[in-house]
């Protein structure tokens, strides 16, 4: 009991500390001694470019500056940071890009980014941005050195053309999810369709009322992603053709299944 009452109050003053600390405000770190005497669009901290990566990194990105007035800059860190004094360093502005590299968090990618560059590419860009070339298992894929560059070969192939609301490109996972889609309203669709009455040979009232969900499958998740992320017309043939088959092929075993049952019940 007594052992009881000396726990009790060491206990409270833990929850105390905790409560505190947890509360405490969380400052931003501020290292100017982190960064470098030259001038420099790159600074990799964290050693994740080779010095071949880097020096042509800097003079890609120098070159682009200069031509167009887009500002890129990349900041790879690991442990150390130079926190707000990047901002004084490389005099970010609103059509200033941030891009920086951290491997500790669940996601390799982050981006500050300028007003004038929200005008042209929506958040939704840079979230999809974020998710595309920053999740683990690209970085897997193509190493942090490869993530980095394909974001920003992203961002500038988007202001070249005058903006993008969407990520340029059409990964294989994504293509998959838009052809299993496209099968999927296929088969609705075909389903919809089989004739219901004697004579009839396609069965448009169903057809229509099962509309909003086949074309949803179809349009929206199935053919829209790939019109606009790439020009390429192969994926797009694909889609239609999975869908026209799954259509035609839900249509002839509903027939056969269900128009057998229907004639033998009016025999």
């Amino acid at each position: 009991m007594g052992s009881n009452n000396r726990i009790r109050p060491l206990f409270g003053l833990l929850c105390i500390l905790l409560s505190l600390e947890l509360c405490a405000p969380v400052f931003a770190y501020n290292n100017p001694e982190l960064l470098p005497e030259e001038a420099t669009p790159v600074i990799d901290l964290a050693r994740t470019l080779s010095a071949r990566q880097k020096i042509e990194l800097e003079k890609s990105l120098d070159e682009y500056e200069t031509k167009s007035g887009w500002k890129i800059r990349v900041l790879s860190q690991y442990e150390r940071t130079p926190g707000l004094a990047i901002r004084k360093f490389w005099d970010l502005d609103e059509r200033s890009l941030l891009l920086v590299a951290d491997p500790r968090g669940g996601n390799l990618l982050n981006f500050n980014v300028g007003d004038a560059l929200y005008a042209l590419m929506p958040r939704t860009f840079w979230v999809e941005l974020q998710t595309r070339y920053g999740n683990q298992y690209y970085v897997r894929d193509h190493g942090e050195d490869g993530a980095i560059l394909d974001a920003i070969a992203s961002v500038e192939e988007c202001l070249d053309r005058g903006g993008c609301q969407v990520v340029p490109g059409l990964p294989r996972e994504q293509w998959l999810f838009t052809l299993t889609t496209s099968i999927l309203g296929g088969l609705i669709a075909g389903f919809a369709a089989f004739p219901r009455k004697d004579g009839e040979t396609i069965a448009w009232g169903w057809l229509l009322l099962m509309s909003p969900l086949w074309i949803m499958l179809f349009g929206v998740f199935g053919l829209a992603p790939v019109i606009t992320r790439t020009n390429d017309l192969l994926p797009l043939l694909r889609n239609c053709l999975g869908f026209t088959s799954s259509l035609i092929s839900a249509y002839l075993i509903a027939q056969a299944t269900f128009g057998k049952k229907s004639s033998s019940e009016s025999e």
